[in-house]
């Protein structure tokens, strides 16, 4: 039973975080340093698991997966709730009747810092319940409901591109100089931040446009993804200045756009320096691993990146650990605290890249290095 529950850490921090939200005040400030906290110092104290058990009844963990969406609508509510001119539905009252808990008289005085705090505690969760469960299910492109759940949860940070880019560039293209979402050696995570967002919208738009045009449909119609995506990102727009007025569209404007940074830079990190050969298949050799305890229950076994490329048809629970896999520097989230300090980030990734390129790289792979880098 435990090899179901222990992904439930996903939601018990979901549900953690929306209570700090309610509570507001400095319980936003919190939330942020409790988050943190867990994830760097869970994978730093709590070891590897590179267990690999199977799972008769897959389906609990897809439910566990379609649960990301009511749960991430609950802490963005709790977001616009805690910043909304009124009590939205009488929902602070009715908290209060329920746990005794005064949240009234906090809500709606929070100061500048505090409700930077909670934004962007409500952005990293667009981020990890919205981007990493999304990464997962739109991978399912044969089930109709997961692509669905998926594609509403990309439209919290606006990225209808990513479950086009993603599945149908990034998993062909990874590790080259076509790849958007591959950071050459020396490139800082800002530039890349800024780089692949607007390389991965247009290789989003040219694939969908191939592929409209292989229908004889207009790239201007209802059955375009992207677009249809980008109204899903509007829609979650007009609820937010709905229930939050002009504060409520600015903090959720926010934290998307947080969550959508974060995307971008575990993809900085997932992939950095690493390059390959265009001619040949993606290995296992060519995605940055980890295997952390706690990323892995939190995230999907997303940590498993390697296995991951090398068979990005198969379902989370059946990635496996790599042991010829190149390591990260840490679990997720210590990695990415890494990213924000360049000098710092290109001085530990050194002896490591050079590690891989004299055990992982291939002669024609040497040849792909620029001598500066």
């Amino acid at each position: 039973m435990f090899k179901y529950l222990k992904h439930s850490l996903f939601h018990i921090m979901g549900l953690l975080t929306a209570l700090f939200l309610v509570l507001g005040g400095p319980y936003l400030v919190i939330g942020l340093a409790f988050s943190i906290a867990t994830f760097v110092l869970g994978d730093l104290f709590l070891g590897d698991d590179k267990s690999a058990p199977e799972y008769s009844y897959p389906g609990i963990l897809t439910l566990q997966l379609w649960l990301a969406l009511p749960l991430l609508m609950l802490i963005v509510f709790a977001l616009m709730w805690q910043v909304a001119p009124e009590d939205l539905f009488g929902f602070g009252l009715w908290f209060e009747n329920q746990f005794a808990l005064n949240v009234l008289e906090s809500r709606g005085n929070a100061t500048w810092y505090q409700l930077v705090s909670g934004t962007l505690l409500t952005g990293f969760y667009i981020g990890m319940i919205g981007t990493i469960t999304a990464h997962e299910l739109v991978h399912r492109t044969r089930d109709k409901i997961s692509l669905c759940i998926g594609r509403w949860l990309l439209a919290f940070s606006f990225d209808s591109s990513f479950s086009i880019e993603h599945v149908y560039g990034h998993h062909r293209y990874v590790s080259t100089a076509i790849d958007p979402a591959t950071a050459p050696r020396g490139r800082n995570v800002y530039q890349h931040v800024v780089l692949s967002t607007l390389k991965g919208n247009i290789s989003a738009w040219r694939i969908e446009k191939k592929r409209l045009m292989k229908k004889n449909t207009s790239f201007w119609s209802i059955r375009n993804k992207l677009l249809r995506g980008y109204c899903m990102s509007i829609v979650l727009l007009y609820l937010s200045y709905y229930l939050g007025g002009s504060a409520g569209l600015l903090a959720f404007i926010g934290a998307g756009v947080w969550g959508k940074t974060l995307l971008e830079v575990v993809n900085y990190m997932e992939h950095y320096g690493l390059v390959r050969d265009p001619k040949t298949p993606v290995e296992p050799r060519h995605s940055w691993n980890t295997n952390k305890r706690i990323s892995s229950w939190a995230m999907f076994n997303l940590t498993r990146h390697s296995h991951h490329h090398a068979k990005g048809i198969l379902p989370f629970h059946k990635l496996k650990p790599m042991s010829d896999a190149p390591e990260m520097v840490s679990g997720y989230l210590g990695t990415i605290l890494l990213t924000f300090i360049p000098t710092v980030w290109f001085k530990v990734m050194a002896p490591k890249l050079k590690h891989w390129d004299e055990h992982f790289a291939t002669d024609a792979e040497l040849k792909l290095i620029k001598p500066n880098q």
